[in-house]
C-alpha cells in the first residue's frame, strides 16, 4: 500500500522487532513481566554462565587474528546509581552494540563447530538484549549510535563470552531491578508474580 507512511512503517517494524524479541525469549513473556518476574533476569545470568563454560569447553577454539573489542563493563554501583535511566540505558546500548560486533567478527573467524554454535548463540543473545532496549524506551527518543564506551582488545574468544556475563550480571540485572521499582508497584500489590 502506497498511502502507508514512513514513519509508520518504521514504527510497525520497531514493534514487529519487540514482537519477535518477546517471543523469542520468552514464550509469552510481556515488557513487564522481564522486568519484574526477577525469575527471567536470573535465567538469562545463569544462561550467560552456561555458554561461558561450553564455549571454554570447545576444544581448539583458534586465537583471533583480528582482535575482538570489547567493552569494560566493570562499573561502581554507587557512580551507577547516580546516573539517570536514559544514561544507563544508552551506555548498556553502547556495550551491547560493541559486543554484538565483536561476536560477528569472531564468528567469521570460527570454523570449528562447537565455537562457531556457541558464538550463534550469543550472538542471537546480545542482538535480542540490543533490540529490547532500543526499542523499549523509545518513547524517550531514538537511540543514536556514535557512543564511545571504554573499550579493550582481546585475541581470546572466551574474553567475549566473559564479558557479556559481566554485562548480564551487573548493568543488566541493576538496570531491569531499577525499572522494576516503578514499573512493578502495582503487579506486588496484588502478588509478587502477575501473569
Amino acid at each position: 500500500m502506497q498511502g502507508r507512511s514512513p514513519q509508520l512503517s518504521m514504527e510497525l517494524n520497531r514493534l514487529l522487532f519487540l514482537t519477535s524479541f518477546l517471543l523469542h525469549f520468552e514464550g509469552h513473556a510481556s515488557p513487564t513481566r522481564l522486568i519484574c518476574d526477577n525469575r527471567l533476569i536470573q535465567k538469562y545470568i545463569e544462561e550467560a554462565k552456561d555458554m561461558e563454560k561450553k564455549a571454554g569447553q570447545c576444544q581448539a577454539l583458534p586465537t583471533l587474528s583480528c582482535p575482538a573489542v570489547l567493552p569494560l563493563v566493570d562499573f561502581s554501583l554507587q557512580q551507577w546509581k547516580s546516573k539517570s535511566r536514559e544514561t544507563k540505558r544508552r551506555e548498556i546500548l553502547c556495550d551491547l552494540a560493541l559486543l554484538v560486533g565483536a561476536v560477528a567478527g569472531a564468528q567469521s573467524q570460527v570454523t570449528e563447530e562447537c565455537g562457531a554454535w556457541q558464538l550463534s548463540q550469543l550472538y542471537r543473545r546480545t542482538n535480542s538484549f540490543l533490540l529490547l532496549l532500543q526499542t523499549f524506551s523509545w518513547k524517550e527518543g531514538p537511540w543514536e549510535p556514535g557512543c564511545s564506551p571504554h573499550s579493550m582488545e582481546q585475541t581470546h574468544i572466551t574474553s567475549i563470552f566473559l564479558t557479556y556475563r559481566q554485562l548480564v550480571q551487573g548493568k543488566l540485572h541493576f538496570f531491569f531491578h531499577d525499572l522494576a521499582k516503578d514499573s512493578c508497584k502495582q503487579g506486588q500489590e496484588g502478588g509478587r508474580d502477575p501473569r
